[in-house]
């Protein structure tokens, strides 16, 4: 189990997260809430990686607020700065995990997956992993990502559809870049165990474990 700490951010102000231990590992990922916030399932899901081998970190994006539905995660995630969050909070993550680790991973669901495509773009990680979250064309250039990169989306997604992938994936590739990408025959947030209506344990399963293997390969190696 982790716990809860505090850092720094490049402004001077605090970040918290929740900070999962991973002992001699000198592997380190963040970790990226969905909308929901910093809640009990994407700890688990820190938990996880912990146990895989990796010191992991969840920065707390909104900042001590947890949404108890959609509506309030629709407000919280529309009031949230992404340019101030990648810059400030996980930032600041990368830093902390820099101090204590050889390289830096990130991931992230849904909003966080799209701040992970911000981050590869904006911070110095060393490889990420998006599931099912996109930032706007406008704001960040795909063919800007040079790290290592492996991405998950859904086929029935209606938000981050299929065509919005495969012009994501275009422009990687045009710019000569090499991204790993998998699709999965599922509605989006099917990695989310709460969401009993989209969740698919064996995809679920399936995508944590190329993540995993992409991570060892590209932070273990």
């Amino acid at each position: 189990m982790g716990h809860r700490i505090e850092f720094e951010r490049p402004d001077g102000g605090l970040c918290a997260a929740y900070h999962a231990d991973a002992g001699e590992s000198r592997a380190a990922i963040i970790l990226l809430q969905e909308w929901w916030g910093l809640n009990g399932q994407i700890k688990a899901q820190a938990d996880r990686y912990a146990q895989a081998g990796f010191h992991v970190l969840v920065p707390d994006l909104y900042h001590g607020r947890v949404a108890g539905d959609a509506d309030e995660a629709k407000h919280l995630m529309d009031h949230l700065d992404f340019v101030g969050a990648t810059d400030q909070d996980i930032a600041a993550a990368v830093d902390f995990l820099r101090a204590r680790a050889d390289r830096v991973g990130i991931t992230g669901f849904c909003m966080g997956g799209a701040l992970t495509v911000a981050a590869a773009v904006r911070l110095k990680v060393d490889a990420a992993v998006c599931f099912y979250g996109l930032p706007a064309p406008e704001w960040i250039d795909p063919a800007a990502i040079a790290v290592p990169f492996q991405g998950h989306f859904a086929e029935r997604d209606t938000w981050i559809t299929p065509a919005w992938v495969d012009t994501f994936v275009a422009a990687m590739q045009a710019a000569g870049r090499q991204p790993e990408i998998h699709r999965y025959e599922a509605d989006h947030a099917f990695c989310n165990e709460r969401r009993s209506e989209v969740y698919d344990a064996d995809l679920a399963s399936l995508a944590l474990a190329r993540t995993q293997e992409f991570f060892r390969r590209h932070l273990l190696a």
